[in-house]
C-alpha cells in the first residue's frame, strides 16, 4: 500500500466517522423533539353524541378519545 493509498484511507475513515457522529447527534435531537412534542395532550378529544331521548332527557353516548369503548348517561335540563 502506497503512502497516497494510506492517506486516502485515512481521509475516507475520517469522513465516515464525522458522518456517523453527525447522524447520531441528529438522531438524538430528533428523539428529544419527538419526546417533547408528545406532551400531555390527548390525540383526539372526547366525543359526546345524543343518541336517543327518554321523556324529557337526552341519552348521551360518551367516547373517551375516540376509543372503541362507549359510556352512556342521561342529561336532563332542569329548566325546560
Amino acid at each position: 500500500m502506497t503512502e497516497d493509498d494510506k492517506y486516502a484511507l485515512r481521509e475516507f475513515l475520517r469522513a465516515v466517522g464525522v458522518t456517523a457522529g453527525v447522524l447520531v447527534v441528529f438522531g438524538i435531537i430528533c428523539l428529544v423533539i419527538i419526546n417533547l412534542s408528545a406532551g400531555d395532550e390527548p390525540l383526539n378529544s372526547p366525543s359526546f353524541e345524543v343518541v336517543d331521548k327518554y321523556k324529557e332527557c337526552d341519552i348521551v353516548r360518551y367516547a373517551p378519545h375516540q376509543a372503541a369503548e362507549y359510556k352512556y348517561f342521561m342529561y336532563c335540563e332542569k329548566n325546560k
